[in-house]
């Protein structure tokens, strides 16, 4: 089996009286004995590996006769190690074996035959030590993981460079691969200004290992004739599924985009399309940039239609014109200085934290340096971690089943219970109302653990699970014929499966009258609603979160003390009927709350649990108690970002009971009825005909009127209050309800609403324990936000030269500053500070803001305020409400804000387009998801907007004509549209703080133009709305 060959020489100058012993594995290299010598003869590319190990030992093969002192070599030829290596280890002769391992030569086997298991002999193998795939102390880096698996990265590895002529750089290029690993392993080289012509034949350009693209500069086509030219250069080790889909020449730009389909890609890609761009240097500046990167960008556009979920790397030398003006969702991945102290050679893509770029020397006399991009992209199924969540089925029949339950219950058992006497234990009555509501849900209900995982695709089922199981087990125990006959079943049942759920998708298209199903559909197809973030499981964050939550609780030191009633009030009373149909109104997709009791429910058995739920809200309200089961809260902590660094980084939503809901919503209305219609005009929020375009239009409207005016300027300070619903003192709500015309009883009731409210967090599996809150309403309540508006109604503006513009807690002061006076200003905010500290509001001075809007010709330096002791910052642009404000009223920054939220929509838009959707269906995704960005607000920025901006966002509208194949409204027609509307509705309305500029001429049939003595005034929207108005027919 073996040939072992021994020769013994004796010899004097022996370093060792022990014996010394040779063994020399030959692999891939012919070796010849000369004289006694061992001499290698072969090219030394051709040797793959050798090694020569002398070790002092004894030998236990020794003959009797020989001497200890007997120096022995041994040496085994090339064919027996070959024949060894690929032999099972049970075969070789033990000495032999236990040689090798004394030498480590068995501490990697090697590839051996591969052996498929008898059936029914399940073979269990645990690896030795000396056998582990990665030893210890071996990095384990982005860069060690791309020298493991070169050709298996998840993204391509990248080398970009402007090589200056890429024939004399060709000699260079195959040293640098000879020498290199890095440079051989690369997935794709993009050369620019590769300066090729027809002269030079595609055979001339050739790399071993590389397949190339070019797109050499056309005299036709760029009126130039030298220069110029984009080469790509892909590795056949990675891709050999490489194609041109596109190419590019003109005067301003050169491009050249293949589309390539590797052996390995990341499920969450369907392709990767790599592109090499030039552009000259007299193309990178001003209109030409911009005419240059549209050009790009109607390639890149279209490709993206056909591969929505491609991979899209844009590498080349776009000196100074910028990508990311017509493609903001792109991201540049290359930090450094490539050509002096300028970045020209840029390198996009369309996922974030993609590559690492590094610098590298330039290719031979080349002025540009080397850029090689490191893939640092994660893998999607490495990201996240499979969530588990318990989910109730509802099987056909239940909901009969429950209301039959329902009819058929004795409710007066449970008061009877409660009753001791006259008196009616609330807290008793209602707990039990509501536990046997959902006990009886649970007896009807099946519960589900499911699993999901972040790249699960949509149509898997149980069945495919179950076979893909049966199928691994039948490989495990090698039984042929049960493997052959599972592959095909499941085969058969993923066709099944895909099948099913593209009915399931198109069944949500057949109503169109049902946009709900429609948008259920379009999320299907697009993945609309993505997954927040999966964070780390800590017994101990809940409490945290819990505690951080509540931590305003400390500084309430008031009492809750209710006031007695007057015999002569009335207490509110509600009827059968008001909360039956508040019930049917209830939205059955709502979270339920802490009573577990959902929405769907309350709403299809809303005849048989109208009498008990009556019962109960008017119990409450006569004894001004409500059940502490139905003010209780659970707080889900949802991260605001994918990396959460402190406890502010969970934003808390909070989960109420629905019948608790529909309980508020009566109060509620009950409420409006008794409040006067002309309370705070200047509080746009939670106002019926009142919305963002009115704040912002007011704000816009009295800065302009008053810059119309000479040697004025206008100051905005934009308040920030940390928390502010959480910090409402009830007792001092409670005593401005009263100065409004609230009743006692009515009063009373909210007073206990906003006390004693238990909060719990669950996140991880764990349970917080539970805090009880006297301060501030429970967020996410129906109350909560009337409640804030009332408490601020008083926040108002002593000096007519100021305003207080409010929405919600969103409060801006307006100062009208004339002549460089601003003492009113000043003393208006000291008085809303004094005013939040009496109501126990917090200011957030870091994170407000003032800007100053100054036309005057001559400069003036205006001092900052002081607030607290601290100065507020003063800037140059701000979000307000939605809009990026300028302290130069433009739109540039609002513009290009709102174009990368639509570009990044135009995504969706396009799978929905590969989904074979028609158009009516996309038409409707566009007006719901890209038009309504588009046309956020666009009453107040639209008049004022630059040509530039406009072309900008019709750009966007133009990009989605061609997806859908039909044409959309413009910009222009969106604008007159809604500013009409939006007049119309003003002017019927007299509670409007601007109704008042929109007068009838004598004539009665047009309105008083607005006087305006510059276009910015002129074009803003009341001066605009007023002339829309006097121009219709």
């Amino acid at each position: 089996m073996t040939e072992n060959v021994k020769e013994r020489e004796r010899g004097e100058g022996q370093k060792s009286k022990l014996g010394q012993m040779r063994i020399g594995t030959m692999i891939g290299t012919n070796w010849n004995q000369d004289g006694g010598a061992l001499t290698r003869s072969g090219r030394s590319g051709s040797v793959k590996w050798c090694f020569c190990v002398t070790i002092c030992r004894f030998f236990r093969l020794f003959p009797a006769n020989m001497c200890i002192g007997t120096p022995v070599h041994m040496f085994y030829h090339r064919q027996t190690l070959l024949q060894w290596r690929n032999q099972p280890e049970n075969t070789l002769p033990d000495e032999v074996l236990q040689t090798l391992l004394e030498l480590s030569l068995l501490r990697d086997p090697g590839r051996q035959p591969a052996v498929f298991p008898d059936a029914g002999a399940q073979r269990k193998c645990h690896r030795k030590r000396c056998e582990r795939k990665r030893k210890r102390g071996k990095r384990a880096g982005i860069r060690a993981r791309l020298k493991a698996s070169p050709s298996r990265p998840a993204i391509p590895s990248l080398f970009l460079a402007n090589v200056c002529s890429l024939d004399n750089k060709l000699d260079y290029i195959r040293l640098q691969r000879t020498t290199q690993r890095e440079f051989r392993d690369c997935c794709a080289l993009v050369f620019v200004e590769s300066w090729l012509n027809d002269n030079i034949p595609d055979s001339a350009i050739q790399l071993a290992g590389l397949t190339a693209f070019r797109a050499d500069r056309s005299a036709a086509l760029s009126g130039k004739t030298r220069g110029g030219g984009v080469c790509v250069y892909i590795n056949t080790e990675w891709c050999n599924n490489a194609v041109t889909v596109a190419k590019h020449c003109s005067p301003l730009v050169e491009f050249l985009i293949v589309k390539c389909r590797p052996f390995y890609l990341v499920r969450e890609f369907s392709a990767v399309l790599i592109a090499a761009v030039y552009i000259p240097p007299s193309a990178s500046i001003g209109a030409n940039a911009k005419e240059a990167l549209c050009e790009l960008y109607r390639s890149i556009s279209d490709l993206q239609n056909k591969h929505p979920d491609g991979l899209f790397i844009i590498a080349g030398d776009f000196n100074h014109a910028n990508l990311k003006s017509v493609l903001p969702k792109f991201h540049q991945h290359v930090d450094f200085a490539t050509r002096g102290a300028s970045a020209l050679d840029l390198v996009y893509t369309n996922i974030p934290s993609a590559y690492r770029a590094e610098p590298r020397p330039h290719l031979a006399f080349s002025d540009h340096m080397c850029v090689w991009l490191t893939p640092t992209y994660t893998p999607l199924i490495r990201r996240s971690r499979p969530v588990q969540k318990q989910v109730k089925t509802w099987p056909a029949g239940s909901i009969s089943a429950l209301q039959d339950c329902f009819e058929c219950t004795a409710w007066d058992m449970f008061r009877e219970a409660a009753t001791e006497g006259d008196s009616v234990d609330l807290e008793e009555y209602a707990a039990s109302v509501t536990g046997y509501i959902s006990k009886c849900i649970d007896d009807v209900t099946v519960s589900k653990t499911i699993t999901t995982r972040p790249n699960q695709k949509p149509w898997m089922t149980a069945e495919v699970r179950a076979l893909l199981r049966t199928r691994d087990s039948a490989f495990r125990v090698g039984d042929k014929v049960a493997l052959r006959k599972v592959r095909a079943d499941l085969s058969r049942a993923i066709r099944e499966a895909k099948r099913a759920h593209a009915q399931r998708i198109h069944s949500h298209f057949k109503d169109t009258g049902d946009t709900r199903r429609m948008w259920q559909g379009i999320q299907a197809i697009t993945n609309y609603r993505t997954m927040p973030p999966s964070c780390e499981r800590d017994a101990s964050l809940p409490d945290a979160l819990n505690n951080f939550y509540a931590r305003f609780e400390a500084q309430n030191n008031t009492m809750a003390r209710k006031t007695m009633p007057k015999p002569d009030e009335q207490v509110l009373c509600l009827t059968a009927v008001d909360v039956r149909n508040t019930l049917r109104r209830v939205n059955p997709r709502k979270a339920a709350g802490p009573d577990n009791i959902p929405g769907r429910v309350l709403r299809e058995c809303a005849d048989q649990l109208t009498d008990v739920l009556t019962d109960i809200f008017n119990i409450s309200l006569c004894s001004a108690t409500v059940p502490t089961c139905l003010k209780s809260t659970t707080i889900v902590p949802v991260p605001k970002k994918s990396t959460v660094s402190c406890l502010n980084d969970y934003r808390p939503i909070a989960l109420t009971p629905i019948i608790m809901k529909c309980f508020e919503r009566l109060v509620m209305r009950n409420i409006k009825t008794r409040l006067p219609s002309s309370l705070d005009p200047l509080q746009f929020a939670y106002r019926p005909n009142r919305s963002t375009d009115d704040a912002i239009t007011t704000t816009l409207h009295l800065s302009l009127t008053h810059l119309e005016k000479k040697d004025t300027y206008v100051r905005m300070l934009f308040i920030d209050f940390s928390s502010a619903f959480n910090t409402i003192i009830p007792q001092n709500l409670i005593r401005k309800l009263s100065s409004l015309g609230l009743n006692t009883p009515l009063c009373n009731w909210i007073l206990d609403f906003l006390t004693g409210r238990p909060q719990s967090v669950p996140f991880g599996g764990s349970t917080s324990s539970t805090i009880t809150l006297n301060t501030g309403p429970p967020q996410g309540s129906v109350l909560s936000p009337l409640l804030f508006t009332l408490l601020t109604h008083d926040c108002a503006a002593k000096h007519s030269s100021n305003s207080f513009i409010k929405f919600a807690d969103d409060t801006t002061v307006l100062g009208l500053i004339t002549k460089g006076d601003e003492s009113a200003y000043r003393e208006e905010v000291q008085r809303l500070t004094d005013w939040c500290t009496v109501n126990n509001l917090h200011l957030n001075v870091d994170k407000t803001k003032e800007m100053v809007v100054d036309f005057r010709r001559a400069q003036h330096t205006h001092s900052p305020l002081n607030i607290d002791g601290s100065s507020v910052e003063i800037v140059k642009s701000t979000k307000f409400l939605g809009v990026h404000l300028a302290d130069n009223l433009t739109w540039t920054l609002n513009t290009s804000s709102t174009a990368k939220k639509a570009q990044q929509r135009l995504y969706f838009l396009r799978k929905l387009r590969k989904a074979r959707l028609p158009p009516p269906i996309l038409t409707l995704f566009y007006r719901g998801t890209i038009e309504s960005i588009l046309s956020s607000c666009t009453t107040a920025w639209f008049g004022t907007f630059t040509v530039s901006d406009r072309k900008t966002l019709q750009h966007i509208v133009r990009t989605a004509e061609r997806i859908i194949g039909i044409s959309l409204p413009s910009i222009t027609d969106i604008y007159t549209t809604r500013s009409i509307r939006k007049a119309t509705s003003i002017v019927n309305d007299p509670t409007h703080p601007s109704h008042e500029l929109f007068s009838l001429l004598p004539s009665g049939r047009r309105y008083r133009s607005i006087r305006s003595s510059n276009t910015r005034f002129c074009n803003s929207f009341y001066p605009q709305a007023i002339r829309l108005l006097n121009c219709r027919d």
